[in-house]
């Protein structure tokens, strides 16, 4: 009787986990979506003088979506329930987490058609909004290449990023978490970093039209900026990660950790 108590009882556990690395993620995945229409300078932001890095040709400001700034908690998010929970774990996480973003951009899109009521429209002026439906069209009703676009290259950089960690931990076993964690990430937030922008503002364009599309120097200047803020970051995030560790093989206890670990590798 106590057996199977202590079984249920470590069963319990690692779906209490799985449901927290869980929610993490995809909270983290979907915020990063909503704030991702903001586009902000680094250098203003901090109180410093401008870089004004020229790039492919480009010159300006280190200018960022602040969707780059959750991504990289995504990733962490990723490799430790990959850690824990294997491939089978963060594919049908990424999948699941996919369908909740379509799923609040469509929402969205008929929230926006809903006619406001007149009171609210005007309601912010002294703030400087003349418009709120206006302004809340413009803030929440991102473009549908875009929302394609971050889809796209948000399941690409995942299952990129599940494969390469893998295939780390297969040579360095238990050891080096540092390496399958920042080298599974220098490679998919690669991917992450230039899918986006050559889909939502290169081919989309392209493609629909109506919107004038980027060069390939804008594509590669924006999109190699951003990547070196995400591999920076995670090199940052990597003493997090082994806290994280840390935490999690204390809560499940030595024994279970180590299981779930090898049937994670499996």
């Amino acid at each position: 009787m106590n057996e199977k108590k202590h079984h249920l009882n470590e069963i319990n556990k690692g779906t209490t986990l799985f449901f927290i690395l869980g929610g993490f993620f995809i909270a983290n995945a979907l915020v990063a979506e909503f704030i991702g229409v903001k586009i902000f300078a680094l250098e203003d932001t901090l109180g410093i003088s401008r870089f004004n890095i020229k790039l492919f040709g480009q010159e300006g400001a280190l200018q960022f979506s602040a969707g780059v700034l959750l991504w990289p908690v995504v990733f962490l998010m990723t490799d430790i329930i990959n850690e824990y929970f294997g491939k089978q774990g963060v594919r049908k996480l990424s999948i699941f987490t996919a369908g909740l973003i379509a799923y609040a951009f469509i929402i969205i899109f008929f929230a926006i058609q809903l006619s406001p009521a007149d009171w609210w429209i005007t309601q912010n002026k002294a703030q400087g909004v003349e418009n709120m439906q206006t302004s809340f069209k413009v803030i929440f009703g991102q473009g549908i290449l875009m929302v394609f676009g971050s889809l796209t290259a948000f399941l690409v950089a995942q299952l990129v990023d599940v494969l390469l960690f893998h295939q780390i931990k297969k040579i360095t076993g238990e050891k080096r978490v540092w390496l399958r964690s920042t080298g599974s990430t220098f490679i998919s937030q690669f991917f992450d970093s230039f899918v986006i922008l050559t889909i939502a503002f290169k081919w989309g364009p392209e493609l629909v039209g109506n919107v004038t599309p980027w060069s390939w120097n804008q594509i590669l200047a924006v999109g190699t900026i951003q990547y070196f803020y995400k591999i920076s970051m995670a090199i940052f995030l990597t003493p997090v990660i082994y806290g994280v560790h840390h935490i999690i093989d204390r809560y499940l206890g030595k024994e279970e950790s180590l299981r779930m670990k090898e049937l994670a590798a499996l």
